[in-house]
C-alpha cells in the first residue's frame, strides 16, 4: 500500500514544505491537508469530534491550495491532495483552474479529496444550504470535470451555469485528475461515491469489512466499471489494523500526525518509520 499522511496545518504548525521533505525522504507516498475557509464564532454547530469546544486548529487552518503547492514545488513523488476541499464552498470556474494547475506543475500528483461539509454556519457564509449541499457538490464536481477534459466546455445546472468556455490549463493528462469524497459509510455518502466520484475516503478503519462490500455492491448497481478506490483516512495505525485495510484491497491508507510544531511533528514521523517499513509497496 502506499501510506500517506493527513495533518491539520496551521500557521502554528511545521510548515507544508519542510513536512512534504521530510515525509517524502522517510518513503511516505502522500500528503493530505484539511480546509476551513473560516470559522464563525457562533457554535450553533457541535464540533464533529463531539468535544464541547471546537479545536482551535479548525480555524487556523492554511488554504490548501497554497500549502500543496508548496509541497509539491518541493518533491517530485508524494502525492498531494485535500482530506477534505469543501467545494460547495468555492465557485468552480476558479476552482477547476486552481486544481488543474496544481496537478499540472505537479507532475500529475494531485488528489482532490472533496465533503460536503458539516458546518452550517461557514457554508451559510458561502451562500450554500446545508440541505443541498451533497446536490451542490456532485454539481460543482462535474462542472469541474466538464472544464478539465473538454476543450469547449458549458454547464446549466440548477447550481452552476457558464456558457461554452475556454479553460487552461488542463489537468497532467496522463490520467484523470482522482476524486475521492470523505466522509462516514452512510447510505447517501456511499450513493454519491457510486455515482459520481473515483474511491471514498472512510475517517479511519472502523466498520470497513461490513461498508466496503456495500459500496461495490453500490458502484455495480450504479453501472459503474472496475472497482472504487478506498483509501481509510486519519487512521491511528497498528500492525492488525494495517494487515485488515490491505485484506480489504485498499492501495493506499493515510496516518495522521499531530497538529504541531516541526521537532513534534518529525518525531512523529520517525515513530511512523515501521508503518513503512512494513507495509508501504507504493511510494
Amino acid at each position: 500500500m502506499r501510506i500517506g499522511i493527513t495533518i491539520f496545518a496551521t500557521d502554528r504548525t511545521v510548515g507544508p514544505a519542510e513536512l512534504a521533505v521530510a515525509a517524502e525522504e522517510r518513503g511516505f507516498g502522500s500528503l493530505y491537508v484539511p480546509e476551513h475557509t473560516h470559522i464563525p464564532t457562533s457554535r450553533l454547530t457541535p464540533p464533529p469530534s463531539g468535544d464541547d469546544v471546537l479545536a482551535d486548529e479548525y480555524s487556523r487552518t492554511l488554504d490548501p491550495m497554497v500549502a500543496l503547492s508548496a509541497a509539491a514545488t518541493v518533491t517530485d513523488r508524494l502525492l498531494v491532495g485535500t482530506g477534505v476541499a469543501l467545494v460547495a464552498q468555492h465557485d468552480p470556474i476558479a476552482y477547476a483552474k486552481a486544481w488543474a494547475t496544481l496537478d499540472r506543475l505537479s507532475g500529475g500528483r494531485a488528489v482532490l479529496g472533496v465533503g460536503f461539509g458539516w458546518n452550517v454556519e461557514e457554508m451559510a457564509d458561502h451562500g450554500v444550504a446545508a440541505a443541498t449541499r451533497r446536490e451542490q457538490v456532485a454539481e460543482h464536481v462535474e462542472a469541474m470535470r466538464r472544464l478539465w477534459t473538454e476543450e469547449e466546455a458549458s454547464y446549466d445546472g440548477e447550481f452552476v451555469q457558464f456558457s461554452p468556455s475556454w479553460s487552461w490549463p488542463k489537468p497532467h493528462g496522463e490520467r484523470p485528475l482522482p476524486v475521492l469524497i470523505g466522509g462516514g459509510a452512510g447510505p447517501k455518502l456511499l450513493s454519491h461515491v457510486a455515482a459520481w466520484a473515483d474511491g471514498w475516503m472512510p475517517i479511519g478503519s472502523s466498520g470497513l469489512a461490513e461498508a466496503v462490500p456495500r459500496l461495490h455492491e453500490a458502484w455495480a448497481a450504479a453501472g459503474r466499471t472496475g472497482a472504487p478506490r478506498v483509501v481509510p483516512f486519519g487512521v491511528v495505525p497498528t500492525p492488525g489494523k494495517l494487515e485488515r485495510i490491505a485484506e480489504l484491497g485498499c492501495d493506499e491508507v493515510v496516518v495522521r500526525v499531530p497538529s504541531a510544531a516541526a521537532p513534534e511533528v518529525l518525531a512523529a514521523l520517525d515513530d511512523l518509520q515501521w508503518v513503512v517499513e512494513q507495509f508501504a509497496t507504493t511510494t
